[in-house]
């Protein structure tokens, strides 16, 4: 089982590599040797206005979006925002400005799945870029990590699709990667099917970072950040690349 598991895991890992616009996409599992749960995200553009972004991170730990060249910004409203948000030892990860809808939820005593079922996919026509979010909650007994997915039926304003998958345990030196394309198009294809298994393949911070960032097709790839949280004591690490 554990061959075939990394098999699957490496050839999942090898297609992004052969993928040029996954478009932004999320990382959670864990590391090898099982002592934190780890996510990763990571932003791609094809736009100047896309490509001019640097991920920040604040002195509390948030991460948020920002101008390379604020003379260049032209539409910020959905590529400022804050990535990475963490309340009461839950921390949160996505693509846009529902980190803060799934944070303010959480302070009030609400859940993550009841946050985003107040939200749907990007008004981007003809994209409707889809909505991806994941969350660990070091308080959750039953629920390693989560993750979800908000899109648009087709490429229409049809239907919103909205799946949301839990997993009860995380796999040493595993993790489960969703994105926001199938890959380059237009209108861009939105992600297909569930969650992919994916390969964490060090206990290093660095390495991991490098790993993933050596994927991503190296003309769209703008920043990529790596979060480790201690299981037990919930203590956490961060490391930010953006792209020279």
């Amino acid at each position: 089982m554990s061959t075939n598991r990394a098999a699957q895991a490496e050839q999942y890992f090898q297609s992004l590599r052969q993928n040029a616009y996954p478009g932004r996409g999320i990382v959670i599992g864990q590391t090898p040797d099982g002592t934190r749960l780890v996510q990763v995200y990571w932003i791609m553009g094809r736009s100047e206005n896309s490509r001019n972004r640097v991920f920040i991170q604040e002195a509390n730990g948030f991460v948020r979006t920002e101008a390379k060249d604020p003379a260049k910004l032209t539409d910020p409203s959905l590529i400022i925002y804050y990535p990475v948000k963490h309340a009461n030892g839950a921390h949160i990860v996505t693509n846009g400005d529902q980190t803060d809808t799934i944070h303010e939820a959480l302070l009030s005593g609400s859940t993550f799945e009841a946050a985003l079922a107040t939200r749907t996919y990007e008004p981007d026509a003809p994209n409707f870029t889809p909505r991806i979010s994941g969350l660990i909650d070091v308080n959750d007994g039953q629920f390693a990590y989560k993750l979800s997915i908000l899109k648009s039926n087709g490429n229409t304003e049809d239907q919103t699709l909205r799946h949301t998958y839990t997993y009860e345990k995380a796999l040493p030196g595993y993790g489960h990667c969703i994105h926001t394309y199938a890959g380059d198009g237009n209108p861009l294809p939105s992600f297909q099917g569930e969650p992919a298994l994916v390969p964490i393949a060090s206990d290093d911070i660095w390495l991991i970072a490098d790993a993933y960032w050596q994927a991503l097709n190296d003309e769209n790839r703008i920043s990529l950040l790596v979060k480790t949280i201690q299981i037990g004591s919930g203590e956490t690490e961060l490391l930010i690349v953006n792209k020279e």
